[in-house]
């Protein structure tokens, strides 16, 4: 019944832990439109800001959108165990601080990962039980090669290499949680939302059930 209220409602269990919800694509493939959307959409998630050498872009902001570092800052946070997960891409380190992390899970929010399969396969080593992570295909390759030129950011040579760099990412699929076909951006979120929230009613993220059925 519509009145009857949702057992991950924190006023009538008291307490959900979070969990860190990945989604992984190749380039193109719609994983930053989806992330922003359902960022916008959805309450109790937030963004995994990660510390990146790249190049600061203009209109990111500093401490937002990336932590910018240089090189031998990371180098000395992946170093000491700073970082859930690190690796390399296009030239460029990025990394994702523990402290946030935690904090935010063990509030019980969830937090949303933009990374890629050799991130998703760090946290899946060291943070399983907190980890659910959704795999985001293209309709087919000519499509996603048809996506990276309509954006007219890159030259032919960079298009060139994203596609044979996106041919590798998918051939890591099966190593996630979910997986989903962007053939349409709506019923795709719709998709993703729905895991979400199947994933927020699992019985062991919700810790404080047993005082809650106790007390019934």
């Amino acid at each position: 019944m519509s009145d009857i209220k949702s057992l991950t409602d924190t006023s009538l269990t008291g307490f959900r832990r979070g969990f860190m919800f990945v989604l992984s694509s190749p380039s193109g493939a719609g994983k930053t439109t989806l992330s922003r959307r359902l960022l916008a959409e959805e309450a109790g998630i937030t963004m995994s800001v990660s510390v990146t050498t790249r190049p600061q872009r203009l209109g990111e902001v500093n401490g937002e959108d990336y932590r910018f570092v240089d090189q031998m800052t990371f180098d000395k946070m992946a170093k000491a165990g700073e970082l859930l997960e690190f690796a390399t891409v296009f030239g460029n380190s990025y990394g994702t601080p523990a402290d946030f992390v935690n904090a935010a899970l063990a509030s019980g929010q969830d937090v949303l990962f933009d990374i890629d399969w050799q991130g998703t396969r760090q946290l899946a080593q060291c943070c399983r039980d907190d980890l659910v992570s959704v795999f985001i295909l293209p309709p087919s390759m000519r499509e996603l090669e048809n996506r990276l030129r309509s954006r007219a950011q890159d030259s032919d040579e960079v298009v060139k290499h994203r596609m044979e760099k996106a041919a590798d990412e998918m051939a890591h699929w099966n190593e996630y949680d979910y997986v989903v076909i962007n053939q349409d951006v709506d019923a795709t979120l719709a998709q993703i939302v729905h895991i979400l929230k199947a994933e927020r009613n699992k019985r062991v993220r919700q810790t404080s059930l047993p005082e809650f059925v106790k007390n019934m």
